[in-house]
């Protein structure tokens, strides 16, 4: 059974390879990115790599794109992701964190807040926004940014932490 799946396997992946010059996992191999976010209720058109992490409460509009290898977090609240946005590779959204709670020896409790990504915002690879922000719509954040604070409508920001550097063209 196994070398019937490894071979399976190789097959779709040269097909992949051939149509679309890209290697993906298995399970991007055998599932489709539009009927992941519609399992999700995420908004028509939107899409999903199977091998994103989604936990809690997250709300993706229509016609996103969420890329590989993303964690969308919305354990700590409503994880509310707008229509027309690009969250690229590796991107990390949370809406709760622990530093209280480790640095307390498990005394305090989770820190939450809800996050929200506007219409049509662009968030680079890599990236992570911290519970509690929201980006505005239309804002774009730079590749490996670290944002901690709200970034205004129609926005650039970039850096660790991630500082507003001026407006979208």
């Amino acid at each position: 059974m196994i070398d019937k799946l490894r071979a399976l396997q190789a097959k779709l992946q040269q097909d992949k390879l051939a149509e679309f010059k890209r290697r993906v996992s298995l399970g991007d191999l055998v599932t489709d990115r539009w009927q992941n976010a519609r399992e999700y209720g995420f908004g028509e058109g939107t899409s999903c790599y199977d091998n994103v992490l989604i936990l809690g409460d997250v709300r993706v509009g229509k016609n996103s794109w969420i890329g590989p290898n993303c964690i969308l977090d919305g354990s700590g609240g409503p994880l509310v992701i707008g229509d027309y946005c690009s969250i690229s590779a590796g991107v990390q959204i949370y809406t709760h964190d622990t530093v209280a709670w480790s640095t307390s020896l498990g005394q305090a409790e989770h820190a939450k807040a809800p996050t929200t990504i506007g219409n049509g915002a662009y968030i680079g690879p890599n990236s992570v926004i911290a519970k509690g922000v929201t980006v505005g719509d239309r804002a774009v954040i730079g590749a490996m940014s670290f944002v901690n604070a709200d970034v205004p409508a129609g926005k650039k920001a970039w850096g660790t932490p991630a500082r507003v550097v001026g407006d979208v063209d």
